[in-house]
């Protein structure tokens, strides 16, 4: 099967960003997995090779500006382009009482860690990539989101997360309002409380339907969707 398009996944090599990979490498799509452990990369991206599609591994922390750009110019420099940018890499760190935690007893450098990795990782992931897109004249980046994040829906628990999710929200409008007139689409989705390492074995979805949606927003006609925020295919509000 010919590939068609290369993207890049930040944190692709387990849970739900593995198994975005997995999907979009049997779409034909060149699958670069970004890690910050190197070895733990290339063992996913063994995975995906052994099923008979392609995937490759670079070096990526999304909380380190130098790694960001280091990792993008070695896509490009394999690969001349990135056209699909999934931004799935995230954190939850909020304690004590975990997804019961309350907002006064956050730690402000809770918070920080939590908008370096779950807000700016992706700010500069975005920065660093769109530039490549309007080059190529092509480009798909999809947010990793959550339904946590919902002003609709807010309420109390975790809320460093929360407050991050909300502002990763705030990052897919206005990019796509600022990339409004190119070929790209930027999307947020929520995929649902899915069984991972962050969403826990009580969580109510597998990994394969929690990743159909972003597979869906990362692949897009061009008639499709840009600026929403979708779970299980369907718009939902912010």
């Amino acid at each position: 099967m010919a590939h068609t398009r290369v993207a890049l996944i930040s944190g692709g090599n387990r849970g739900i960003g593995l198994e975005i990979a997995r999907q979009l490498a049997r779409k034909g799509v060149l699958i670069v997995i970004g890690a910050r452990d190197l070895a733990k990369g290339e063992t996913a991206a063994v995975a995906i090779r052994d099923d008979g599609q392609h995937a490759e591994t670079v070096q990526l922390d999304i909380a380190d500006g130098n790694s960001v750009a280091a990792a993008v110019e070695e896509v490009v420099r394999r690969h001349g382009r990135i056209e699909i940018l999934i931004n799935n890499a995230a954190i939850l760190i909020d304690g004590p009482g975990g997804f019961k935690s309350s907002l006064f007893e956050l730690k402000a450098e809770t918070a920080r860690q939590t908008f370096e990795t779950n807000l700016l990782g992706p700010l500069r992931l975005t920065q660093a990539v769109a530039p490549i897109m309007e080059r190529n004249g092509y480009g798909r980046i999809v947010n990793l989101s959550s339904g946590a994040g919902q002003l609709s829906d807010m309420r109390s628990g975790f809320p460093a997360y929360r407050m991050s999710k909300t502002a990763l929200n705030a990052l897919t409008r206005i990019t796509a309002a600022e990339l409004a007139s190119t070929n790209i689409k930027v999307n947020a989705v929520c995929p649902g409380w899915v069984r991972t390492d962050m969403g826990g074995a009580e969580a109510e979805r597998p990994v394969e339907v929690g990743a159909e949606t972003p597979v869906w927003l990362a692949t897009l006609p061009e008639d499709g969707p840009t600026g929403g925020f979708f779970r299980d295919k369907r718009p939902i509000p912010w």
